[in-house]
């Protein structure tokens, strides 16, 4: 498959996700719409996309005007039912798009939380073979709510974590794809008090949570292959 990742600065690109795309023989083509016009080819030849993280709110068109060009570029995605994984702005990004509400969180989440299944998750191609509950790695400040006509997949204590709108696109809140140094860079710029805890709490847990990460993305794209064909999530998720 030809995947579009769409990116939003040096430290939140297509990172693991991009590795395990290309592993498995997918062409990926990044594009930072703040900073190119288009990406390398036409956005109607791609055959799935990633919408990645970013430091930046969906409410912040002020100071990143490209929000609404890409707010408008992830509507269209949807319209077409072109398939989609959304990761922490990105999946906020899909549900502001479908008209549900972005703001602040009502706790701020960072390192690894406790998220639990919904029941609506059974059955879901990407969710429904993983755990009842599991860790999920986390850093926002924001979150959304669940559109209408979209499907809760999975929830913490203090927000949602995925939702699935459609057949095609999915939301996280939580960071599959991250890499440690990425993740060391992020809250050296934040200065987070337990920064340092959270960081050593990544690397004590690194091999297992890619193994997550890497799991999740290959079961999106094989459903954006099988046309929402269940496929099953290694059991390595059984052990965070």
């Amino acid at each position: 498959m030809r995947i579009l990742s769409l990116v939003h600065g040096p430290l939140v690109r297509s990172e693991l996700f991009g590795e395990v795309a290309r592993a498995d023989g997918h062409e990926v083509d990044e594009w930072s719409i703040a900073d190119e016009s288009a990406p390398s080819r036409p956005v109607e030849e791609y055959d799935a996309v990633f919408v990645l993280g970013g430091h930046m709110n969906v409410d912040e068109e002020s100071q990143h005007p490209w929000l609404r060009a890409e707010d408008e570029l992830v509507r269209a995605l949807v319209a077409r039912s072109v398939p989609l994984l959304g990761v922490c702005l990105g999946g906020q990004l899909l549900a502001k798009a479908a008209g549900a509400h972005v703001g602040p969180s009502p706790e701020r989440e960072a390192g690894f939380v406790r998220a639990e299944l919904t029941e609506q998750a059974a059955g879901d191609p990407i969710f429904g073979s993983l755990p009842r509950e599991f860790d999920v790695f986390v850093v926002h400040e924001y979150a959304f709510l669940v559109p209408d006509g979209g499907v809760e997949l999975a929830r913490s204590s203090v927000c949602s974590q995925a939702f699935r709108l459609g057949e095609c696109a999915w939301a996280l809140q939580f960071h599959p794809e991250v890499r440690l140094e990425q993740v060391e860079e992020w809250l050296r710029g934040d200065r987070l008090p337990n920064g340092d805890e959270i960081v050593a709490g990544l690397r004590d847990r690194l091999d297992e949570w890619q193994a997550f990460g890497a799991a999740l993305c290959r079961a999106f794209l094989a459903t954006a292959e099988r046309g929402g064909t269940s496929v099953p999530v290694s059991d390595t998720v059984s052990r965070l």
